[in-house]
């Protein structure tokens, strides 16, 4: 199969999007297909694409105008799209959670754990979880699982301080 644009060379590169309903196919040749990735490089920046996905700061909110640590101001943020340090997570906390939500689905990391840390991560991600299902036992007055989970979290405890 030849590419569809220049109609000389064979496609390599396959794209298939669904618009409206409908599937449309597009195959093209190396050549074509970096052409192509070169002008939409031209076209969309990172930061445009992560300025328009941050939604435009609440006027009611208070906004920290820099980073306390590095500086760096959420606008800098919105044109680079690096964040400057790890504390700008917390400054701009209420700006980008939204953000991570749009990209990930989550504002909570479900990747890869460092080795070395894994098993604690893991010890507190449970023992939140039972938490909250403790919680919402009491809450639905469901006393006989409350204390089962409340036995389970204890015995979570004991085994961390050993």
């Amino acid at each position: 199969m030849n590419c569809d644009i220049c109609h000389k060379i064979v496609a390599t590169v396959h794209l298939t999007e669904i618009v409206n309903e409908k599937v449309v196919e597009l195959h093209i040749c190396q050549k074509c297909a970096k052409v192509k990735t070169d002008e939409l490089k031209s076209q969309l920046s990172l930061s445009d694409f992560l300025g328009g996905l941050v939604d435009k700061p609440d006027t009611k909110k208070t906004v920290p105008t820099a980073c306390p640590l590095c500086g760096l101001t959420f606008n800098e943020f919105r044109e680079k799209g690096r964040l400057g340090c790890g504390e700008c997570y917390g400054a701009f906390k209420d700006q980008i959670l939204p953000l991570f939500r749009k990209i990930h689905g989550s504002t909570q990391h479900v990747g890869k754990i460092p080795a070395h840390v894994e098993k604690k991560i893991l010890i507190d991600r449970e023992k939140e979880e039972l938490k909250n299902r403790l919680a919402r036992a009491v809450k639905l007055e469901e006393y006989e699982e409350a204390a089962r989970i409340r036995d389970k979290l204890k015995h979570i405890r004991q085994k961390r301080k050993r």
